[in-house]
């Protein structure tokens, strides 16, 4: 049961930081209110790390920004290792 909540939270998480960074990029392309990069980066480090990396490359929004090219991949990589021991200790 927690590994089915945990998943349709993830997929969530993920459809919204991706989300995210494209409405970012074309409100940032008509000079318009931005969502704050704090607001961005946290998405990504709450679980939506693929979902940001993927708008990041899709969008080509943030990808000049020394925080969103360090910490989005940090984040995956963290992502990826707790996936990995949460499957190695307690499967799936």
């Amino acid at each position: 049961m927690i590994e089915r909540i945990l998943i349709i939270y993830m997929v969530l998480i993920n459809i919204i930081a991706f989300a995210m960074y494209g409405i970012d990029k074309r409100k940032a392309i008509k000079d318009q209110w931005r969502i704050p990069e704090k607001t961005l980066l946290l998405v990504a480090l709450i679980g939506g790390s693929i979902g940001a990396f993927s708008g990041m490359q899709v969008f080509h929004h943030k990808t000049k920004h020394w925080k969103f090219l360090i910490g989005v991949p940090a984040c995956l990589v963290l992502h990826i290792a707790l996936a990995v021991f949460y499957w190695w200790n307690f499967g799936f």
